[in-house]
C-alpha cells in the first residue's frame, strides 16, 4: 500500500464544533460579526487527525443540499429535521472556502450525500491503498473492508472509536455490509424512515445473524415466529424501501484515478496560521501554534 488516504466528513465536524461551544453561547463571531465557532472547531480538528493518522492524500466530503436521490425515492426522508440555527448558517460555505484556502480538497456531488462520496472514494481507492474515514455517522461502517477502516469522533479533538474490519466482525459478528440489513430492519428515526415496527436491534441483529439478509428472511418466513412473520408482512414494503435508503452508494460518476493526485497533502502550517490571522480565526491560530509548530 503506497498511499494512506483520509476522508472526512466535513459536514459532521461542522455540526460537532458548532453545538460544542454554542451550547454555551460561544459563537466566536469575527469583527464583521459573523459566527465562527464550528469553522474553527473544523480546522483544530482536522490538524489533529493529520497529526495522529499522517496521511498522503486527504479529501474532505460534504453535504449537497437536501435534495437526493434518497428524498426522490421516499420524500419523507431527513424532512422532519430542525432548520439549522440562524449562527451555523453562514459557516456552511464559509467553512468550504475556508478548507480551499487551507488546502484541502472539497468533495461534494449534487443529488447525494457526503456519505455516498465517502463511500465511493473509499471503494475505489482501498483496492490498492489504505483509507481512513473520519466521521460521526455509523452507517459508514458498512463501508468497512480489509484496508478501510472508520474512526468515529468520540470526544474533543482526537478521541475515536476507531473500527477496523476485525473488531468489526468481532463486536457485531457480521460482515460490514450487513449492517444495511439490520438497520432495514430498524428504520432509522433521525433519517425519517422506518423499517419493520415491532423489531428493533435485538432482533434485527439475530435474524441477519441467522439468515445473512433481508432477502433470506423474506425467503424464510414460515421459519420464524408467528409473531415475527406477521410484523414482517404487515410492514415489508418499508423494510424494503429501508434498506435502499440505508444503501451507501459506492457507485458514484467520480473520476478516482484523475482525483487522486489533487488530494495530496503537503503540511504547511505557516501558511495555516496566516489564513486563521487573516479571517480572526484566533483560537484555532493558538492551538496550531501551539500543538504544531
Amino acid at each position: 500500500m503506497s498511499h494512506k488516504v483520509l476522508l472526512i466528513d466535513g459536514m459532521a465536524l461542522l455540526f460537532r464544533h458548532f453545538y460544542a461551544t454554542s451550547f454555551h453561547n460561544q459563537f466566536m463571531r469575527n469583527s464583521q460579526g459573523v459566527p465562527t465557532n464550528g469553522i474553527q472547531g473544523f480546522i483544530r480538528h482536522i490538524y489533529s487527525a493529520i497529526d495522529q493518522i499522517h496521511p498522503t492524500h486527504v479529501a474532505i466530503c460534504w453535504d449537497m443540499g437536501q435534495e437526493t436521490f434518497r428524498t426522490e425515492m421516499y420524500k419523507n426522508y431527513k424532512k422532519h429535521r430542525p432548520a439549522p440555527p440562524e449562527e451555523l448558517i453562514p459557516q456552511f460555505n464559509y467553512v468550504k472556502e475556508v478548507a480551499e484556502e487551507l488546502g484541502f480538497t472539497n468533495m461534494g456531488l449534487v443529488n447525494y450525500e457526503a456519505d455516498d462520496i465517502i463511500g465511493t472514494l473509499a471503494k475505489a481507492y482501498s483496492a490498492e491503498h489504505n483509507v481512513v474515514v473520519i466521521t460521526g455517522d455509523k452507517d459508514i461502517l458498512q463501508c468497512i473492508s480489509p484496508h478501510v477502516e472508520v474512526w468515529l469522533t468520540k470526544k474533543g479533538f482526537n478521541q475515536y472509536e476507531r473500527y477496523t474490519l476485525h473488531r468489526f466482525q468481532m463486536e457485531y459478528a457480521l460482515e460490514p455490509p450487513q449492517l444495511i440489513d439490520v438497520k432495514a430492519f430498524m428504520g432509522d428515526s433521525s433519517d425519517g424512515y422506518s423499517g419493520v415496527q415491532g423489531i428493533g436491534e435485538k432482533t434485527a441483529l439475530k435474524l441477519i445473524k441467522n439468515y445473512g439478509s433481508v432477502e433470506k428472511v423474506l425467503d424464510s418466513l414460515e421459519e420464524l415466529t408467528s409473531s415475527q412473520r406477521s410484523k414482517i408482512n404487515k410492514d415489508v414494503a418499508s423494510l424494503k424501501m429501508a434498506k435502499t435508503l440505508a444503501t451507501i452508494n459506492t457507485e458514484l460518476p467520480i473520476d478516482t484515478l484523475s482525483l487522486l493526485p489533487e488530494l495530496v497533502f503537503k503540511q504547511n502550517i505557516s501558511h495555516a496560521l496566516k489564513v486563521c490571522n487573516y479571517h480572526e480565526f484566533f483560537a484555532s491560530e493558538k492551538y496550531l501554534a501551539s500543538h504544531f509548530l
